[in-house]
């Protein structure tokens, strides 16, 4: 899995990709679902930590949402962007300081790090469905 360290976060853009295919192709519940497992994947094989979780779920959720009101792709990829940036990012503070014993300088210590995370994964969901999309049958 390709991931990288921004600021004591491990960023996984794919998981934001994935986060996006579900909420397009399954909607939001599943979506979560989907999110959890991959959050406990990356957990087992030692490439993730707890705070994948909240970041990703939270994410997968608003974007699932907004695809299941509006289908548009462009608004889903910003509410995958927004959800896990800053709702997720604040939703990763008390997972860190309770579960985790650390001790985050701040509530807002994770947004940018998530916020870099899942943004690029917004960026390649986008352009990897605008080009699926384009592809599928209109039905």
């Amino acid at each position: 899995m390709f991931s990288f360290p921004v600021l004591g976060s491990r960023c996984a853009p794919v998981q934001h990709l994935v986060n996006i295919l579900a909420a397009v192709f399954l909607g939001p519940l599943w979506g979560v679902g989907v999110a959890f497992s991959a959050s406990l994947l990356r957990n087992i094989a030692g490439l993730g930590s707890l705070m994948a979780f909240p970041g990703s779920m939270v994410g997968a959720l608003v974007c699932g949402i907004v695809y299941r009101y509006t289908h548009r792709l462009g608004l889903t990829c910003i509410a995958e962007a927004l959800g896990t940036g800053i709702l997720g990012a604040l939703a990763a503070y008390p997972v860190a300081a309770l579960l985790m014993g650390l001790s985050p300088a701040s509530y807002t210590v994770y947004i940018v790090p998530f916020l870099i995370s899942t943004g690029a994964g917004s960026i390649a969901a986008y352009i990897l469905l605008r080009f699926l999309l384009s592809k599928l049958p209109r039905g």
